[in-house]
């Protein structure tokens, strides 16, 4: 869900784009991920999500100007020749100040992040990389049929897209194409995340694409091919107050199905009313899940080496699909460890009960690391 979620530009970031780095150099002091962030200009200064409106394909897959933040999230499950694989590819847009712009040709109304990350389920290694960009002089950008933030590009395909992407010491060519329609998530799109006017995102998803491509890992290109998943958000004044974090799970069932479910924690742990999600049925048909309608408990936690706690090993159950699942982690080391701070990793899907292989798919955790 990422995606509503992802409210916060960092003070580095921003310095790093106006100062004119696209690769970064050196390392910023991290930010943690987590329900408030750092952004230029009030919420109500920006086009905010106050109710459903029609979306249009290929149009909203571009940049939509007025609104606060935007991005565009790949996740996927390969399998490669010797083994498992996951891969996360994210470009996020902050939009400045939406005063007026300097006359310039490297004015800028936003600036742009990418991160991309490759987790070994063989070797249990993350590869992970990030880029920095304003998006001005062609730097970085979102069209209808091309996102990109210099080299890192997504380019669209006759039915679906492909990524492109080279971080030096790893990188991945992907082709995806869409097996199933367009999931609206929430109100035909419009995705409410608390109680105030502008909680809320454009949101849609593509819960199932083929993957198929090739990964270079330790200087050795190799095949990999799979599942993947799109989710595509913007908006202004998303999350309210009163949020601590997220659990994000984006799940690809072997029977065909996809779930998709999102609790957001309240201080005090306990799950907001506006969590939700929505599980996708073979031909492509959803279901759209309330706060009631689905449960998720931490079975196992982890530890990293600054100390903070990750829950990586839960139970995920949905009683009117007669879904009781653990989700568990290909490997326990799949934190970020760039300029925010969050956990996003592989995971597999099995029966809670019997321990039988039921799937594949992806865990994001926020606002752990306080």
């Amino acid at each position: 869900m990422k995606r509503d979620l992802f409210i916060l530009v960092l003070v580095t970031l921003i310095l790093a784009a106006w100062l004119g780095w696209q690769t970064r150099t050196q390392a910023p002091e991290p930010v943690v991920l987590q329900a408030g962030g750092l952004l230029t200009g009030a919420p109500e200064d920006f086009r905010r999500v106050t109710g459903p409106e029609p979306l249009e394909f290929p149009a909203d897959h571009a940049l939509h100007p007025g609104y606060r933040n935007e991005w565009w999230y790949f996740t996927g499950s390969l399998e490669g020749p010797d083994g498992p694989a996951g891969f996360q590819f994210t470009l996020f847009r902050f939009a400045l100040d939406p005063g007026p712009m300097p006359d310039s040709a490297w004015r800028a109304e936003a600036v742009w992040m990418a991160h991309l990350a490759i987790s070994d389920g063989v070797e249990e290694r993350f590869h992970q990389a990030e880029r920095f960009a304003r998006g001005s002089a062609g730097l970085a950008g979102a069209e209808a049929e091309r996102w990109w933030l210099r080299d890192w590009e997504v380019l669209a395909t006759e039915d679906g897209w492909r990524l492109i992407a080279d971080a030096g010491e790893f990188a991945i060519d992907l082709d995806m194409a869409r097996l199933k329609p367009f999931v609206l998530q929430g109100d035909d799109g419009y995705s409410q995340k608390g109680p105030e006017p502008g909680n809320a995102s454009r949101y849609y998803s593509a819960t199932r694409l083929s993957a198929a491509g090739r990964i270079r890992l330790n200087e050795q290109w190799q095949e990999f091919e799979g599942n993947a998943w799109l989710d595509r958000e913007w908006g202004s004044s998303q999350l309210s107050d009163d949020l601590a974090g997220w659990d994000w799970f984006a799940l690809q069932l072997d029977d065909g199905r996809d779930l998709m479910v999102y609790r957001l924690r309240q201080h005090g742990g306990s799950p907001s009313p506006y969590s939700a999600g929505v599980i996708v049925a073979e031909d492509g048909t959803p279901t759209h899940l309330g706060v009631d309608d689905f449960s998720t408990s931490e079975q196992r936690w982890w530890r990293d080496h600054e100390g903070h706690r990750w829950p990586l090993e839960w139970q995920v159950t949905v009683p009117k699909a007669g879904l009781d699942l653990q989700v568990e982690p290909l490997f326990d080391e799949q934190r970020w460890e760039g300029s925010v701070i969050y956990w996003e990793g592989a995971m597999r899907v099995l029966d809670a009960q019997s321990g039988e292989p039921l799937g594949r798919g992806y865990l994001e955790l926020s606002g752990y690391a306080d």
